[in-house]
């Protein structure tokens, strides 16, 4: 299934931006409420209780979405440590594609630098790769899909759709206010690049987050307290869904 070739299943359009509206116009209502608002939906549930993970079939696949400084890599790495998921980060990916030194490395960083969309054959077939070389039941796969095309690509060429999405909702200015305060020496982590993400973020990803919501997959986690404070919330969510499948265990630190 995760062989198959790419390049005869990926659309002909590019990812492209059109005019948004407001980023709270965008995403209110639509979205399932957080763990405190009202128990998980009956769909979520039944998604754990799928064969989804168990032995012999494919990997339970739960994308991780929300804007850049949302704090969502911090959250998949407790993710992944309290609940056994494997950790597939696709900024990691495409970082890593960027040191290797290769002709595809430079042209990522290229885009990068200037605030776009890495084009899907790159993106897709990195996460693939990454999917494919895990023996993990579950995986866990932060910052994909980033716009409409990578959701259908990646959906055409795995022949499945995630399990469960969850979207990390953090208000802009915060966003901001992280990005510029992690110094970690990035790229894409100035000023003028920021805003440029998030604009990014708002026109292509916040789609993606509603056409998964409109079906019944998507969860969203208020992203505005501490790190140990969303992770409550993370875990309530998780450790829900884990008491309606024996396999998926909580472990307790």
């Amino acid at each position: 299934m995760w062989r198959r070739r790419l390049s005869a299943l990926l659309p002909r359009s590019p990812c492209s931006s059109s005019a948004p509206s407001s980023y709270q116009q965008q995403h209110r209502h639509i979205l399932l409420p957080t763990p405190n608002e009202k128990p998980l939906a009956p769909s979520l549930l039944r998604l754990f209780t799928s064969q989804a993970g168990s032995d012999g079939g494919r990997p339970f696949i739960a994308f991780i979405l929300g804007g850049p400084g949302s704090g969502k890599g911090t959250q998949c790495t407790r993710i992944a440590s309290d609940f056994g998921f494997a950790h597939v980060s696709a900024g990691d990916l495409l970082r890593n594609e960027i040191s290797s030194g290769t002709d595809q490395g430079e042209l990522i960083l290229e885009i990068i630098r200037e605030g776009r969309i890495v084009p899907s054959e790159i993106t897709v077939e990195l996460v693939r790769k990454a999917i494919e070389s895990t023996t993990a039941k579950r995986v866990l796969i932060d910052g994909f899909p980033r716009c409409e095309e990578n959701r259908i690509a990646f959906e055409k060429l795995t022949g499945t759709e995630p399990d469960l999405v969850v979207f990390f909702d953090c208000p802009e200015d915060l966003m901001v206010k992280r990005l510029l305060g992690r110094n970690q020496g990035r790229v894409d982590d100035n000023i003028e690049t920021i805003k440029k993400r998030l604009k990014v973020f708002e026109s292509l990803n916040m789609p993606v987050v509603n056409y998964y919501s409109s079906k019944g997959k998507a969860h969203k986690i208020n992203a505005t307290g501490t790190a140990d404070e969303i992770f409550e919330s993370v875990r309530k969510l998780f450790s829900s869904l884990s008491m309606q499948c024996p396999h998926f265990k909580y472990n307790r630190q």
